[in-house]
């Protein structure tokens, strides 16, 4: 081990040197080998792991079926396409692709055996191509040399598998094996934080240089701690939209972690300069994003966008290109480009991807990463759009241009995959709608899907201003009727708009007074029906609750942080409050706490329930029989939050005790030094002395002025 310098030590041997250390490029600099001056590296973990074995048997080898039956003319051509396939996966051994052909007629067989250096690699493999769709006709059937064997000693008899109990975090080896080729280490349950006994959800709050993830605990008047680490990311954290993982950003790329008890990093995924990260809404897939200066000023900033599979690190599609291409859609971003560039579709299940360019929405599958039907549906000046939260579906906006005459329109995409002989993808058009005269167009979707709402901005017939209204599409109905309503003023500015979760109700922010109006809608028995109107409210933002039912109207910001909570099944104002100058709301997954922050704050997601709509309902209606358990340990939780605040208040007098003590005790150390100011008095209590009152006349300035007679 070399001697340790410390930093004045390398600046004073700098300065004798005439080394200006700023000018270092200490990326560049290499240690010694096997030297690492006694520090860890972070990556040290990696070199600690069992190194993979390579397996001599039949492990690393997998047999694909159903590849097409060639001639001998075509041999080296199948044999090329499946050798790309399978080398983009792992290593192939020299010699280690065999197809097998007829000897008497010379044509392929149909199969072929593919040697990979690591049976890790051969698990892979089998797992992405096994129903890989070579064409229409030739679907991939892979399996394990090894498992040949299996299939040979079926038995003639069916007899029910062994059911053995399930062992959290313990992990087969082979899986274990698998996922270290790819740095992974399973450590424990990943959804275990959801067998939570208590029911409690987590949060992660940042607060300078500390990132920590807690319980809430409504029985303790404190959140409970589960992890905290200093500098845990270089710039923000953010959680999946499950909240299986929780997403650190650094300058060499990102990271996911998780745990039961504790947060184990994961994965890691290598993109220099990352500055915005996106989950899929399944959690499958992670898109990473960076803006690059060019080395011309005259240049647009480069774009790198990397589409990541969560669980293995791989890289399954990037995209490159100057900051102008990506600029089209979205909400926000770094240098121009609109953030997020791709929108997910489809639901949770990631099969679809889509971002905007100029005249045309390019949609990907997942399954190739490539655009469907190889080719961009062309919507000549589409403006924006948007997916459905639970289907294949997106609507989009195309505005309006030039005269009056030629309308805006809105229209509703599918892409609907029909499985017959063959199979190929649609791009059916569902629905379209012509507006007329339109300034702007926004749309919201419920979160199940069901509605659709598109707020139109019109001219007036003057052209010098506008009014709004709304077009309803009940996107689960037949043929998609669509239904148009306006506010009672029509004239009137919408603040704000917000669907009810899961529900059939909506609410509306309009007014153009400091003080606006907030009415709730419902768009239930075909027909929409206006509930009630709050009048004159300091709210700028709604907030439902996750289940629906209540509502948060929030006046953020220049509002003062005004807080309402509203019942809209009772139509009743329940409490008030106010966080001053707040600037983010968050309802907890379950909807019974609400955060309210100036700084970093996030509650971390929920997997939807495995409940039924139906079992939910059933619930709802008996929730007095099945709340009678917890009102016992409601109330136990009442005697423990005031012992708690006993506790608390005798915390507080006990340290007031302390204090006066402290105070008594530097008093009585300071008796003779106040007995010498008072010239040898040595009482302190005030009552003995008497105050006399002594004039003193002192002269400042004396002058002489001489009046001359008038």
């Amino acid at each position: 081990m070399a001697d340790v310098m410390t930093m004045e030590d390398i600046r004073a041997e700098a300065s004798r040197l005439n080394i200006d250390l700023s000018a270092v490029d200490w990326n560049s600099v290499r240690l010694p080998p096997g030297e690492d001056f006694g520090i860890k590296s972070d990556d040290e973990d990696l070199n600690e792991e069992d190194s993979l074995e390579f397996d001599a048997g039949f492990g690393n080898i997998i047999v694909v079926d159903n590849l097409p039956v060639v001639p001998q003319e075509k041999f080296e051509k199948l044999e090329g396409v499946v050798r790309k396939i399978y080398s983009q996966i792992g290593v192939i051994k020299e010699n280690g692709l065999w197809m097998p052909v007829e000897e008497d007629t010379g044509k392929t067989r149909g199969y072929c055996f593919i040697e990979y250096n690591t049976p890790q690699e051969a698990e892979l493999a089998k797992e992405k191509t096994n129903g890989y769709k070579l064409d229409r006709a030739h679907i991939f059937a892979v399996n394990m040399f090894d498992e040949i064997e299996k299939f040979m000693k079926v038995p003639d008899e069916w007899a029910p598998p062994e059911i053995k109990p399930y062992t959290p975090g313990i992990y087969d080896t082979k899986v274990k094996m698998s996922l270290k080729l790819f740095g992974v280490t399973l450590q424990e349950n990943l959804q275990h934080w959801l067998t939570d006994e208590k029911g409690r959800d987590q949060f992660v709050i940042r607060a300078g240089s500390d990132t920590e993830v807690l319980w809430n605990d409504a029985r303790q008047v404190k959140a409970d701690p589960v992890y905290k680490r200093p500098f845990w990311t270089e710039s923000f954290v953010q959680w999946s939209p499950l909240g299986t993982y929780l997403a650190t950003v650094h300058r060499q790329g990102a990271a996911v972690w998780g745990g039961a008890s504790t947060f184990n990093r994961l994965m890691r995924y290598a993109h220099p300069q990352v500055k915005l990260i996106d989950f899929s809404p399944g959690e499958k897939y992670l898109v990473t994003y960076s803006s690059h200066e060019p080395s011309n000023p005259r240049d647009t900033h480069r774009v790198v966008l990397n589409i990541f599979d969560v669980r293995t690190g791989k890289v399954m599609r990037d995209f490159k290109g100057s900051a102008d291409e990506f600029a089209i859609g979205g909400t926000g971003g770094f240098t121009g480009v609109s953030w997020p560039v791709f929108r997910w579709g489809g639901g949770k299940e990631d099969k679809y991807f889509a971002r905007m360019g100029k005249n045309v929405i390019s949609v990907y599958e997942t399954e190739t990463f490539s655009l469907i039907d190889k080719k961009s549906i062309k919507v000549d000046n589409v403006m924006d759009f948007s997916w459905s939260p639970t289907d294949p579906i997106f609507a989009l906006f195309v505005p309006e241009l030039g005269g009056g005459n030629q309308p805006a329109r809105v229209s509703s995409n599918v892409m609907k995959f029909h499985v017959s002989l063959f199979q190929i993808p649609g791009k059916e058009e569902l629905r379209q709608k012509n507006l007329f005269s339109v300034s702007d167009c926004k749309m919201y979707w419920q979160s199940n899907g069901e509605y659709l709402a598109v707020k139109v901005d019109r001219y007036t017939k003057t052209k010098k201003s506008t009014y709004t209204g709304f077009e309803l599409f009940r996107i689960k109905e037949r043929d998609i009727p669509i239904e148009v309503f306006e506010l009672d003023n029509k004239n009137d500015k919408v603040i704000s708009f917000a669907w009810e979760p899961k529900g059939h109700r909506f609410a509306v922010i309009h007014g153009d007074n400091p003080r606006p109006d907030v009415s709730f809608y419902s768009v239930k028995g075909g027909k929409v029906s206006k509930l009630t109107t709050l009048k004159q409210k300091q709210a700028n933002a709604l907030f439902w609750s996750p289940g629906g039912r209540f509502i948060i109207l929030a006046g953020l910001k220049g509002f003062n942080g005004q807080l309402e909570f509203y019942n809209v099944d009772e139509l009743e104002t329940m409490a008030t409050a106010e966080h001053f100058m707040a600037t983010d709301i968050e309802w907890d997954p379950t909807g019974r706490y609400v955060a309210t922050s100036v700084t970093s704050f996030l509650w971390r997601p929920r997997p939807p329930s495995f409940l039924s709509p139906e079992k939910e309902e059933e619930i709802a209606k008996n929730l007095k029989k099945y709340s009678k358990k917890y009102d016992v340990q409601d109330q136990d939780i009442s005697v423990l939050l005031s012992e708690q605040d006993r506790e608390k208040r005798k915390q507080l007098k006990e340290d007031w005790e302390r204090w006066v003590n402290e105070w008594k005790r530097y008093h009585e150390e300071e008796k003779m030094e106040r007995q010498m100011l008072r010239d040898g008095e040595a009482s302190d209590v005030e009552e003995e002395y008497e105050a006399k009152e002594i004039e003193v006349e002192e002269l400042l300035d004396v002058s002489e002025e001489v009046i001359q007679d008038v």
